[in-house]
């Protein structure tokens, strides 16, 4: 699938500035702090961008609309009210997994191919601005195969080195920060520690780090972290542990929260100390919402263990909840630690499917997990891999899942699949440094979420969930202006 630029319209060339953006006062809490300062819209206008099913419509500018002076509206009318002057977190940023599988498959593509899908994720003007971004600690189930920065049994980790990672990973990751400007918050997790280092001998199907190695493990994570700076590849931060919960097929490692914290508290965070590297950041949990409470409370229950993390990961794989994503769970995180941060880690639409790849549920499944993680205090959003190829892998065990972005190897076309869209209409618009702004619709058809970036453009992002058009009022301040959202579809607003 060829880019079409004209679906990439700078926001800057097209937006209106207003100025400075509004931000709390020194020492005002991130929930629902009041702006100092005024905010009006009067004679101002707003871009829309928008994505649709049964349309061309991809990142599409589709109209500027123009703010009038608005009495009270009436019940029957359907509004999104957005309020600059209540702000809430600041946003960190947006990305996707930079995995031994994307990489492999980006280095099977002819180079024009390669350069377009850097500049289509990670040029903030032609691409949708990524500046997060996720790697794995050696192997995970997206490598072709198990493997290990050291040699089997060797305890004193003399034999550390990442050269596995300099044929595709670090070179992929390099032009990667190239294209987003010289710069990713890249954190990094692991699937599971060397197979001698656990109690099942494994470094697949599950098992535990067996006590007597956990200071050696914790000082293989600044061994990661110092070899990828000595690349040139700064690691902002680092995850205890991929999904503790979970026994899988592929490279897994049990984590109880008691043995998680204790982990924290006895040995990675001070190990990180004394190496120097006291400013990443650590994340704990790093699995699905559903016992995300429990965890947090262990963790975050222990002072000397809190002190070390900067905040808690998540992902979206709830199968056994009936559909319902949980995020009252993450709401009540933010609710009962508001000092630390949520992170959403990981998410893909899974079981690989090529039938499906024009599924537009996809896309709704990323719009409806973005606009309630942010509304409930999420800094960040993290997708998984960023490229796979046309089997959904490669994957060593066969655990094939979709990404937003396909290739296929053989031919070199490259697809994309519209949750790369979705995904584009927070990432692109929504800044690292913005700060979530109040909003919200008069109607359940609707769905929204709004941030105010650091140069004072709002971005107010609308998802109908329906099969009918709505035409509802972006109603700011005593202004609105009108807009219809086609079916089953995300738009932007840009003031």
């Amino acid at each position: 699938m060829k880019i079409d630029r004209r679906t990439f319209l700078a926001a800057s060339t097209s937006a209106v500035l207003l100025g400075k953006a509004v931000q709390p006062a020194a020492g005002q809490a991130a929930r629902g702090s009041k702006a100092a300062m005024p905010f009006s819209v009067a004679g101002r206008e707003a871009t829309v961008y928008t994505t649709a099913k049964d349309s061309e419509l991809r990142l599409a500018k589709t109209g500027t609309l123009a703010f009038k002076p608005s009495a009270q509206p009436l019940e029957s009318q359907t509004c999104v009210f957005v309020d600059p002057a209540r702000t809430f977190q600041t946003f960190l940023g947006i990305g996707g997994a930079i995995t031994d599988a994307s990489a492999e498959t980006f280095y099977k593509l002819p180079k024009q191919k390669q350069a377009e899908i850097v500049k289509a994720y990670y040029d903030p003007k032609d691409g949708i601005g990524y500046t997060l971004a996720r790697t794995n600690i050696h192997s995970c189930d997206f490598s072709s195969g198990s493997y290990t920065y050291v040699k089997e049994g060797d305890k004193e980790l003399t034999s550390f080195s990442v050269e596995h990672d300099r044929q595709f990973r670090i070179p992929l990751i390099k032009q990667a920060m190239a294209a987003a400007g010289g710069k990713l918050d890249i954190f990094a997790s692991p699937w599971s520690p060397p197979a001698f280092m656990k109690d099942n001998n494994n470094m697949l199907r599950g098992g535990k780090l067996r006590p007597e190695f956990y200071a050696v493990w914790a000082k293989y994570f600044t061994k990661f972290i110092k070899a990828y700076a000595s690349e040139g590849i700064p690691i902002w931060g680092v995850t205890i542990q991929n999904e503790p919960m979970a026994t899988q097929t592929w490279e897994s490692c049990i984590y109880t929260a008691e043995a998680e914290r204790d982990f924290l508290k006895n040995h990675l965070g001070p190990e990180m100390k004394r190496a120097g590297l006291a400013d990443k950041k650590i994340i704990v949990w790093d699995h699905n919402r559903d016992l995300i409470y429990q965890r947090v409370n262990t963790i975050l229950g222990d002072p000397e263990a809190a002190k070390f993390a900067w905040g808690i990961g998540y992902h979206w794989y709830e199968p056994w909840s009936g559909g319902d994503m949980m995020f009252d769970n993450v709401k009540l995180v933010h609710e009962t630690y508001p000092d630390k941060h949520l992170l959403f880690t990981e998410g893909c639409a899974d079981s690989y499917n090529p039938a499906k790849v024009k599924d537009w549920t996809h896309g709704e499944l990323y719009g409806r997990s973005m606009i309630n993680d942010f509304n409930n205090g999420t800094v960040g959003w993290t997708d998984w891999n960023i490229l796979l190829d046309e089997t959904g892998g490669p994957n060593h065990v066969g655990n094939f899942c979709f990404a937003p972005v396909h290739a296929d190897t053989k031919s070199g076309e490259v697809t994309y699949v519209n949750s790369y869209y979705y995904i584009g209409h927070f990432s692109k618009f929504i800044r690292p440094g913005a700060k979530r702004i109040a909003s919200s619709p008069s109607r359940s058809s609707l769905i929204s979420t709004a941030f105010i970036n650091p140069d004072g453009k709002i971005s107010v992002v609308v998802m109908n969930k329906g099969e009918k058009k709505v035409d509802y009022l972006l109603w700011l301040a005593g202004n609105a202006a009108e807009v219809t959202c086609e079916p089953r579809s995300i738009q932007t607003l840009v003031i």
